[in-house]
């Protein structure tokens, strides 16, 4: 009875919510990184000197919010006497000292994102042997979490694959092919039993062969990557080049477009963030024969480590196709009541045939001149369109202004359509009133006109509201007062004058990055830091521009 009276006495209290509070969220678990295995020259190099080489360990916090309690991470150091000599670079390696046997570091808080706690500079240890290795451990300990380590292997000698340089043409036409040869040699320290050819090629850019040893990825939505593995062992000393012939053609879209190649030991290669495609059968190989007679080996080495210096293993280059791409701006006209809220697409398409990229410079392609019709007040303005006074100068309130200027990513595809969806409401009305939608080349020193987009007089069409009855109207009215949206192509070879808005609770395009795009097979995707890493270089990096007036 007694053990019945404190139960419903608990059951109360539960009700009255003087229950004891409920459990805490789980402790976070940040992951601290670092390369997997690095190789270390061997003491002394050809040249008499020690190269040294870099690791860096990072944490990654990825709860979103900052973590504001001290964190304390240790470098083990005690197994490396005889086999490295290690310095800590204080560069960047800031709250961090160093002794003979470990390497400590302390943070005050943790940021949301992946921060880097310690760099070391690794040399291979006078009279160190080739083969020796030990494993670099970095743990983290703080209150209320806990760190998954991280583990770098540090061997002495491995392998060091060195890719030439190819004579490319750096200047080309649509439909334009020329050869990509591959030469490489090892001029490390062991051997390597198969090579890992990897080739990316933009959005503009082709490899036009298929061999069965060769498969495709998509690291983006504006590459290809190419990797073919290469049987065979490649010694120490010999010169490689690749027999079968692999030629780059320029696709009718290419623009501002590159390449990058390179040669990593089979299963060295880069694969984060690849959709794999599918590999070939066409019943052909790629093949690597020997340039030239082989030398003799710098020092025999058993197994294959790290390459002990990736910097020369790959090139990029970038391509000049020339091309035009022609934008045009949407015409839209709509109607509606004092009081109505209205939807309005604004925006232009890329009538191609180019597709347009400024990656490399970092800066978007096309900015969206958008002017709003009297008696009309936005009241919602999608992410990355600015508003601005009459005379395009900055002001403090992004709604109710009367023009608006809306910025592209730094890429824009061949028939392309790019919609920004504005929310307006009618505050009274005026018959006929007049806006515009212009379209304007970017460059880096400002708005000018493009000499790839020829054809300027589809740059500007009118937005109109309430216009004057002169044939039929764009579209049924709704209930709501708001015009119907048409459907429309975005591949259509002109603008479309019907009607593109909606009502506020309506549907339309959905904002991809700063903007919004329909219809078109490939979305704004910049070439941000994981493309780079994911597909092995091209130097590609977006910078989304924003900015008072521009970018």
């Amino acid at each position: 009875m007694r053990k019945r009276i404190s139960l419903l006495a608990a059951s109360g209290l539960v009700a009255l919510g003087l229950a004891t509070a409920p459990a805490h969220a789980a402790d976070p678990v940040f992951t601290l990184s670092s390369p997997a295995e690095v190789g270390l020259r061997p003491h002394p190099g050809p040249s008499g000197d020690v190269k040294k080489t870099t690791v860096a360990f990072h944490v990654d916090n990825t709860t979103g919010t900052v973590f504001d309690k001290r964190s304390t991470f240790t470098i083990d150091l005690s197994a490396f006497k005889g086999i490295a000599d290690v310095t800590l670079d204080k560069d960047h390696s800031q709250g961090c000292t160093q002794t003979a046997t470990a390497v400590t570091c302390v943070a005050e808080g943790l940021y949301p994102r992946d921060s880097q706690v310690a760099t070391l500079e690794l040399r291979a240890a006078k009279d160190s042997k080739l083969g020796a290795s030990a494993d670099l451990t970095m743990t983290g300990k703080t209150e209320g979490a806990t760190f998954k380590q991280a583990t770098t292997k540090v061997k002495v000698g491995g392998p060091d694959l060195v890719l030439e340089k190819a004579a490319l043409k750096a200047k080309m036409n649509p439909g334009d092919t020329q050869g990509l040869p591959i030469v490489f040699s090892n001029e490390g320290t062991e051997s390597v039993s198969a090579v890992a050819l990897e080739i990316v090629t933009s959005h503009g850019m082709e490899l036009v062969e298929k061999y069965d040893n060769c498969s495709l990825a998509k690291p983006s939505d504006w590459t290809t990557t190419t990797v073919c593995v290469l049987d065979g062992e490649f010694k120490p000393g010999p010169v490689y080049e690749v027999s079968g012939a692999l030629t780059l053609k320029a696709a009718p879209h290419a623009f501002h477009d590159g390449i990058s190649y390179a040669v990593y030991a089979a299963g060295k290669e880069p694969t984060a963030g690849r959709q794999q495609l599918g590999k070939n059968t066409t019943g052909k190989k790629l093949a690597v024969t020997e340039r030239t007679p082989a030398k003799a080996a710098l020092r025999p080495g058993t197994g294959a480590g790290a390459d002990l210096d990736p910097r020369d293993n790959r090139h990029e280059f970038d391509v000049e196709v020339k091309n035009t791409a022609d934008l045009a701006a949407d015409a839209v006209s709509l109607k509606g009541k004092a009081g109505d809220t209205v939807r309005a697409d604004l925006g232009f398409r890329n009538k191609g045939p180019a597709w347009v990229a400024y990656t490399r410079l970092g800066s978007g392609v096309a900015r969206t001149d958008i002017v709003i019709p009297e008696g009309a007040k936005v009241t919602k303005a999608p992410v990355g369109c600015e508003g601005v006074e009459a005379d395009g100068t900055s002001r403090k309130q992004n709604t109710g202004a009367p023009r608006y200027f809306c910025w592209t990513d730094s890429t824009l595809g061949e028939q392309e359509k790019v919609s920004y969806p504005f929310e307006l409401k009618i505050e009274k009305v005026v018959a006929d009133a007049k806006g515009s939608v212009t379209v304007d080349g970017w460059a880096p020193d400002g708005i000018q006109t493009q000499g790839w987009d020829p054809n300027k007089a589809n740059d500007k069409a009118a937005f109109v509201i309430n216009a004057k009855d002169t044939g039929p109207t764009p579209g049924p009215t709704s209930s709501t007062g708001s015009p119907t949206p048409k459907p429309s192509s975005s591949t259509s070879p002109t603008p479309s004058a019907s009607a593109t808005t909606a009502a506020a609770t309506g549907t339309g395009p959905k904002a991809n990055g700063n903007l919004a795009s329909t219809g078109s097979s490939v979305g704004p995707v910049a070439f941000g830091a994981a493309v780079l890493v994911a597909a092995g270089g091209l130097l590609f990096v977006a910078v989304r521009r924003r900015g008072t007036g521009r970018a």
